[in-house]
């Protein structure tokens, strides 16, 4: 069978229509873990690239949608674990707790979810932005890898992850929006109201205008109901 191949000059090309929306499993399971093993994978949708060498705007796709990248964890010190995550403007914070992934078939760990956010400048003054990482990584070498993967395959290579990258579209943008937004309603609010006012023109043909005539008629139709009743009691006193 022929391999399905969706990338072009390492950007994710899916046809109209399609969308690539996995779940945390189905990315450790399906796409990670075989990456990790050498292993054919169900489709070629995610590139390899150094996310910590290319700030998370200039790394290649839609910057508009989620994007997912293999690449491979880079040691900050030559014996320390810590990942160097320092870019060319700025650098990854982790924030929060890993996240443990469970196979829901089997309901034993097979991942773990790490959330970082992008500062920009140098720590501990960096600025923060809204651009967010998502981190998965294997288990430990000690865990075994979960059944439905082939023990007599390769070793699992732990230095693989994956990341997917997008930018958060903060509600201090939606409240920024909505403040700009408002004034201007009332402005056409007032306007409207100013409208509906009693205009001695007749040449208009917009609903408001013909409202206004008829609610002028019917007071002159009113007042002279009122002194023909006024009229009346004069004539019998």
């Amino acid at each position: 069978m022929e391999k399905l191949t969706f990338l072009k000059n390492g950007v994710l090309r899916l046809p109209p229509g399609f969308r690539f929306h996995p779940t945390d499993e189905e990315l450790i399971l399906q796409y990670l873990i075989k990456k990790a093993l050498s292993s054919p994978l169900p489709a070629a949708v995610i590139p390899d690239a150094d996310v910590c060498r290319f700030d998370p705007w200039d790394l290649p796709g839609d910057l508009e949608r989620e994007r997912y990248f293999f690449s491979t964890r880079q040691a900050k010190y030559s014996n320390g674990r810590r990942s160097n995550r320092a870019t060319g403007s700025g650098y990854w914070k982790a924030t929060g707790i890993d996240r443990r992934i469970v196979s829901s078939k089997e309901n034993r760990l097979v991942g773990l979810k790490k959330t970082l956010v992008f500062y920009t400048g140098n720590p501990p003054n960096g600025l923060r932005t809204d651009w967010i990482m998502h981190e998965y990584r294997l288990v430990g070498g000690s865990e075994a890898p979960p059944s439905a993967i082939n023990s007599e395959l390769p070793t699992l290579n732990h230095n693989w992850v994956l990341c997917r990258i997008f930018f958060k579209k903060s509600t201090k943008n939606r409240d920024e929006k909505k403040k700009i937004c408002t004034p201007v309603f009332h402005q056409f609010l007032r306007a409207d109201l100013n409208l509906a006012a009693p205009c001695s023109s007749s040449s208009g043909s917009s609903g408001v205008t013909e409202i206004s005539v008829n609610n002028h008629q019917e007071q002159e139709q009113e007042q002279e109901e009122t002194s023909s009743c006024h009229s009346l009691r004069n004539r019998r006193s």
